[in-house]
């Protein structure tokens, strides 16, 4: 009866779709904070990231092990306890009790351990409801806290020194993270974790099983505890001192990270994979508005992010379902890998295309550099092209055996279709030497300010550059692109739409129409354009 409960707790929860979501938020902002800090992918910025992300992916790690287990009992005590092992730990090295690696580590995750056996031992046997224990937590290690250490101060052994530095990938912190993670999974494979699973979806049907759940909701706290000591351990080598108050930030990012995760806060849904996306969402929404000036409103902008990226999670969960009913085989899995590969073109373009000279292929500018003079050349040349290339061979023999799979004339026209594209982002051909060379005698001397890309065939290329661009000029070009794009789509949605028969004739028909539409558009913006540009020629 025990497997059975476990096989329909797994199918109920539809494998792991809930896990679209986090996803799709993840690599969004991921390209965001590519393009608004292209230094976020290097190793200084990479190893950064590590480091400030590492206390809440394990706090979220213990906050989720608890939720699992039913009731609502989410530990709104993360926070405090963190700080609390954190004040304790540079207090007992600044009087040199504490000063080996691993003594560190057993004080930090034994303060943990009882902590949460404490708390669970109170929801088991007091029958207190875990909400209104957790909010008593919070509350009374606050205030312990404070009486530990007043203000923050102190400071960490000088080897925990070097692991908050962050300027190198691979670190001690990467090493907890990692071995925290296997931990996590190696759990998952044990009938403890099934019964954990299982008493969070039903714990009356768990209990008639003849499962002990007191005995599985006090081994999920402890686990929580042991998470919890290694999120105090990272977050200490983070600021190298002790911060009675900076832990209490960690209970709204924590929570906010577990629900982006895709966690049930009813109990039985979780997993660390989903706790890793929920945390590294949190990371890169402070990331990118950390690249805007708010001045004194930025921590209350952050705040409101938070809660707005919680209620779009919110929104596109309740939309997967049907996103589902309408691409059947579209799989978790198979999510991630396309939104990794549509992010992964990006980020190579941000970080690997720079600006080079025809004559001179060295390359000599970034692509994020705001001017370059127009003497040391122009053209595109990085990672962007064999992204391309890379995609389209691997879209194109997937396409292939599709269509010898399922030779029909819908999915005929659709591989087709497919092929053009992806021969479209391969042989996207670049501007020729001679071009740019009459290019660079038309405007010598002169210092670009303004890059202005638009869509040819179906990459990115430079068309135009010059000094003296006016906005009004920029946004044509960037208008006709854009237009040039939805033209396209709209073309490829009625070559699919004319291709099913079962489709009816007046969606066909309005198809069509807004096709028609939108070309005549396109084909005004190109005269509109090559008019201003031929006007300023002549001016």
């Amino acid at each position: 009866m025990t497997n059975a409960l476990v096989k329909n707790t797994g199918s109920s929860s539809s494998a792991s779709t809930y896990l679209m979501v986090p996803i799709f938020i993840f690599f969004i902002l991921l390209i965001f904070a590519v393009i608004r800090g292209p230094s976020l992918i290097s190793s200084a910025g990479i190893g950064s990231a590590i480091i400030v992300v590492a206390p809440l992916v394990l706090a979220t790690y213990a906050l989720t092990i608890i939720v699992m287990a039913g009731r609502a009992s989410v530990d709104l005590s993360i926070g405090p306890l963190i700080g609390f092992i954190n004040v304790s730990l540079i207090q007992l090295v600044g009087i040199g009790f504490l000063k080996s690696v691993m003594g560190l580590f057993l004080f930090a995750m034994a303060a943990g351990i009882a902590y949460q056996l404490l708390m669970s031992l109170i929801i088991v046997y007091v029958r207190v409801q875990p909400i209104i224990v957790a909010l008593s937590g919070y509350l009374a290690l606050v205030g312990l806290n404070l009486i530990i250490m007043q203000r923050p101060g102190g400071l960490a052994t000088e080897w925990m020194l070097s692991w908050g530095a962050g300027t190198e990938i691979f670190s001690p912190v990467l090493v907890i993270l990692v071995l925290a993670t296997v931990g996590w999974y190696l759990l998952a494979q044990t009938a403890f974790f099934g019964n954990l699973k299982m008493m969070g979806s039903d714990e009356r049907a768990t209990y008639t099983s003849g499962v002990n759940i007191n005995l599985v909701r006090i081994g999920a706290h402890v686990i929580g505890g042991v998470y919890a000591g290694l999120a105090a351990i990272t977050f200490t080598s983070l600021i190298s001192s002790g911060d009675p108050s900076q832990g209490t930030t960690y209970t709204l990012m924590a929570v906010t990270a577990l629900v982006l995760g895709g966690a049930n806060l009813a109990g039985g849904r979780g997993s660390a994979f989903g706790a890793l996306l929920g945390a590294l969402n949190i990371y890169l929404i402070t990331f990118v508005l950390s690249t805007f000036n708010f001045g004194m409103v930025q921590s209350y902008v952050t705040d409101l992010a938070y809660g707005v990226i919680l209620v779009v999670s919110l929104l596109i969960s309740i939309a997967i379902p049907e996103l589902q009913k309408r691409v059947k085989n579209l799989s978790p899995t198979m999510f991630f890998v396309i939104c990794a590969t549509l992010a992964l073109g990006v980020v190579m373009h941000i970080t690997m295309d720079q600006f080079v000279d025809p004559l001179n292929p060295k390359p000599r500018f970034t692509f994020a550099s705001s001017s370059t003079d127009v003497d040391d050349g122009t053209g595109y040349s990085g990672g962007t092209y064999f992204m391309f290339i890379i995609l389209g061979l691997a879209v194109t023999s997937y396409m292939v055996r599709l269509l010898f799979s399922k030779n029909s004339p819908s999915m005929t026209a659709l591989v087709v279709l497919l092929v053009v594209v992806v021969l479209g982002l391969i042989f996207a051909p670049d501007m020729g030497p001679d071009q740019v060379v009459a290019d660079l005698t038309l405007q010598a001397k002169l210092v670009i300010n303004t890059d202005v890309s638009a869509t040819q065939f179906f990459a990115l290329e430079p068309i135009s550059q010059s000094s003296t661009l006016s906005a009004f000029t920029t946004i044509v070009v960037g208008s006709t692109a854009l237009l040039a794009l939805a033209a396209a789509i709209l073309l490829a949605s009625l070559i699919i739409l004319l291709a099913m028969p079962h489709v009816a004739m007046r969606t066909k028909r309005v198809g069509m129409i807004l096709f028609w539409c939108v070309l005549v558009i396109v084909g005004i913006a190109v005269l509109f354009a090559q008019s201003s540009d031929a006007a300023y020629l002549r001016s």
